[in-house]
């Protein structure tokens, strides 16, 4: 079973959302990552999540078919933590698990910290620790960076784009973000874009979130106390988080466990759907049952 709805966050924004499988199963939350709207958790891996769990996705703000609003409300990426809670709300569920990737983990973590009373559980993937990588505001953690290549590429961002010429740049793009471990099927990736582009109703390539206020990002110290089950998912190949990344998350996290998907980068192709589900649905039991 597949519902549609259309949520009203603060400012009178508008969030594009999805229920997928039993209602009556425990909720997840799928939060996705910068730029990039809900429909690019692949369908083979929500239904996977779907065998055990009601699961949510949703279109960030400035993505996909919700608002596009930073030109005339401007906001800062914390505010787009508060935007999942506003999902939540919407659809009546007080608790929910949630996982989160790339961006989407930062927004998951400060959950954890500001609402963890919302959180069954919370899952991290392809994302760093608050205050390091992307959301090293102060640049004093230590880790390593982006993918000199990839943050050269990061530079056409946006740029003014036929359709055919989009897809090209974007399919490019998954092929720096999955890592060279696993075989990149680009065909598979045109298609996800493809859905990607027809769900959004536009070919442009959404930026709004680097233009983003990063303020209170730089809270890593106080994951200490999380006392929330919380999974880390390894991805050993991911080129923006690249490893100790994900080691340095799990420590830094209280009490979280660390879980590594063999040659996994950046993206969500078809070979990772299997374990990354496996993963993330023997840890929502264990928290269930805990």
């Amino acid at each position: 079973m597949t519902t549609e709805h259309r949520v009203t966050v603060a400012g009178g924004v508008q969030l594009w959302a999805e229920e997928r499988g039993d209602p009556a199963a425990p909720p997840l939350l799928l939060v996705m990552g910068a730029n990039a709207s809900g429909v690019l958790w692949p369908e083979e891996l929500v239904d996977l999540l779907a065998a055990r769990h009601s699961v949510v996705r949703y279109d960030h703000r400035d993505t996909g078919r919700s608002s596009a609003v930073l030109d005339r409300a401007p906001y800062a990426v914390a505010d787009l933590a508060r935007d999942a809670l506003a999902v939540l709300d919407a659809l009546g569920i007080a608790r929910a698990h949630v996982v989160g990737m790339s961006m989407g983990g930062t927004l998951v973590q400060l959950l954890l910290l500001d609402a963890p009373e919302r959180l069954r559980s919370a899952t991290l993937l392809c994302t760093s620790a608050l205050g390091a990588g992307l959301a090293d505001v102060a640049g004093t953690s230590g880790l390593p960076g982006p993918a000199p290549a990839l943050l050269e590429y990061w530079q056409t961002m946006g740029g003014d784009r036929d359709r055919a010429a989009e897809l090209d740049w974007r399919v490019e793009h998954w092929r720096l973000l999955g890592g060279g471990v696993l075989p990149f099927d680009a065909a598979w990736f045109r298609a996800l874009e493809e859905r990607a582009m027809d769900h959004a109703g536009s070919v442009r390539g959404p930026v709004a979130h680097a233009l983003a206020d990063q303020a209170g990002l730089d809270r890593g110290a106080e994951l200490a106390a999380v006392r929330v089950p919380t999974l880390v998912v390894d991805a050993p190949a991911d080129p923006v988080n690249p490893p100790p990344h994900a080691a340095h998350l799990a420590a830094v996290v209280g009490g979280a466990r660390l879980v590594r998907v063999p040659g996994m980068g950046h993206a969500l192709p078809p070979p990772v759907h299997a374990p990354l589900a496996a993963a993330v649905s023997a840890h929502t039991a264990a928290a269930d049952a805990g």
